[in-house]
């Protein structure tokens, strides 16, 4: 439960405006990897040359914000990452391998998903306990499906980013 009350206490600091969804799919993501968003490396470069053509402003994030438990997989956010001139060719290289490669830990997401109400009773979530479980246990019943950002996250926040193996970008090593 630490990590995951650490993670969320880390990103509702910097997005106060996150949802339940918005939690549970950076959970999602630390836990499962973006596999989901690769079946088609070709559709990969498409939608990030069709991202990077409409980015607007948005939060001053972090290049690289790991995600997963030890720290090895992260966000990396679009604009910071262009913005330092870091190539984009191999972000997308790095992504499509990531979304290959990275095992996906089903049961490391029930895991952290079953912590999720803890994390609420202890005011790691401005969500009661019970919305919390409320919320999990519909996922739950739903096979925990892959979401999208809410609403009032993807308006406050314009999320653009990819989840990469770190690893395979030596290049934020240096940051």
């Amino acid at each position: 439960m630490k990590f995951i009350g650490e993670l969320i206490a880390h990103h509702l600091r910097r997005y106060p405006r996150m949802e339940l969804a918005d939690v549970y799919k950076l959970l999602h993501q630390a836990a499962m990897g973006s596999g989901h968003a690769v079946e088609d490396p070709a559709n990969a470069r498409a939608k990030l040359e069709e991202e990077l053509t409409h980015l607007e402003e948005g939060p001053d994030d972090p290049v690289a914000d790991p995600i997963s438990p030890d720290g090895k997989v992260a966000r990396i956010h679009l604009r910071p990452y262009v913005a330092a001139g870091h190539n984009v060719d191999l972000l997308l290289d790095a992504f499509v391998h990531t979304a290959r490669a990275y095992p996906a830990a089903p049961d490391r997401l029930e895991r952290f998903c079953a912590c999720l109400g803890d994390v609420a009773a202890v005011g790691g979530l401005p969500y009661s306990r019970h919305e919390v479980e409320r919320y999990v246990k519909t996922i739950v019943a739903r096979g925990y499906p892959v979401v999208h950002h809410s609403d009032a996250y993807r308006a406050a926040y314009r999320p653009a980013y990819r989840v990469v193996g770190l690893d395979l970008l030596p290049a934020l090593h240096r940051i």
